[in-house]
């Protein structure tokens, strides 16, 4: 079937049901437990790329916890680097190149790179320090995240081709890079000359740093955090306020908006967003409950758990509408989960048709 013959069964079909211009992708999700690895205990996932395809750690029987990629409703141990204990994974491409870090032989910690379906494995080293940790990928396999120095001091890197590059910081002794996006714009956190953290956006191969402040109407200097950024250029992430609460941030522009909290709330606490603007995280309830929540078009949207689970937190959200992060089991233990819309709105499938043309 041709795009616009698609296009015109998207809205015939939008018609009938009564979608057009709803602007959101859920209504009546489904959230399913992805379990763990065998004997595994518990598990997270932290994040989802387009084709649906899940990565994050589960406990095993080793007693240690191992990065898993989750595809075709199997959940894959992705092992360790060579005589290590322990994997994370913490980010995943539409070409199914994984980052993360595992324990190495010597008892370092070192970034890694798994390429799926090959099965390869490869040791993204440090400079001359002992610790690195891998913490977003993009389409064009280039690799963020954070290098302990030798001097002590954990700064942001990016990792092209076979190069690690320091990136520096806000003028502080730390920084740590958390999302990368296709156009090259880095976001995460960093020291500031004055001590405090502050969410930053730098851009490559431009070399430019900019420090993205503080929430507005903070009397006092406070911190600030970055986690997520999509190819629009719009981060996500949490800030304090000058009376010390947590609250969920978007950044576009030149503008920090605080996003408040669900309805009777006390704290939130954004880890992600989508191209369309969506925003996920987790957020605190009028029951002082801990639930992973959507924020679309200005409207938050509580997640809920399951029949006898009590928290949850969102790490991710897709570019199709799918959530994932870790929940409570009446059992004890988290279980990594997957949060499914209960139809696409029209935006969501025009993406989709877009995306495969």
């Amino acid at each position: 079937m041709k795009k616009w013959s698609l296009l015109a069964l998207v809205f015939i079909l939008s018609a009938f049901f009564g979608l057009v211009g709803s602007g959101t992708a859920y209504s009546g999700g489904t959230m399913t437990d992805l379990g763990t690895l065998p004997e595994g205990g518990s598990s997270e996932a932290s994040c989802i790329n387009t084709k649906g395809q899940i990565v994050g750690w589960s406990y095993t029987t080793s007693g240690f916890e191992h990065a898993f990629l989750y595809t075709g409703g199997k959940m894959i141990d992705l092992g360790t680097l060579p005589g290590g204990l322990y994997s994370y994974a913490t980010g995943i491409n539409d070409n199914g190149q994984i980052v993360g870090y595992s324990q190495t032989e010597a008892g370092d910690q070192h970034a890694l790179l798994y390429t799926y379906p090959a099965g390869t494995m490869k040791d993204l080293e440090t400079m001359d320090g002992d610790r690195s940790r891998a913490t977003g990928i993009n389409k064009s396999g280039q690799i963020v995240g954070w290098v302990r120095r030798a001097s002590g001091r954990e700064h942001a890197f990016i990792y092209i081709g076979s190069t690690m590059t320091d990136l520096g910081t806000l003028g502080g002794n730390n920084s740590y890079a958390t999302a990368i996006n296709n156009n090259g714009q880095i976001v995460g956190y960093s020291q500031t000359a004055a001590g405090y953290m502050h969410a930053f956006l730098y851009t490559y191969p431009a070399g430019t740093w900019k420090d993205l402040g503080n929430l507005p109407g903070t009397a006092v200097a406070v911190d600030s955090f970055a986690y997520g950024i999509n190819d629009k250029g719009q981060i996500v992430g949490k800030g304090y306020t000058s009376t010390g609460l947590t609250r969920a941030f978007l950044y576009f522009g030149s503008t920090m908006t605080n996003l408040g909290t669900l309805p009777g709330g006390t704290y939130s606490y954004a880890t992600g967003i989508n191209d369309k603007g969506q925003i996920v995280g987790r957020a605190r309830t009028a029951a002082s409950e801990m639930h992973a929540f959507l924020y679309s078009g200005g409207k938050w949207t509580d997640l809920g758990t399951q029949p006898g689970w009590t928290y949850n937190y969102a790490t991710a959200i897709n570019n199709v509408g799918k959530i994932v992060g870790l929940s409570s089991t009446p059992s004890g233990p988290n279980h990594a989960f997957l949060y499914s819309p209960g139809y696409l709105s029209v935006p969501s499938m025009l993406f989709l048709l877009q995306d495969s043309n």
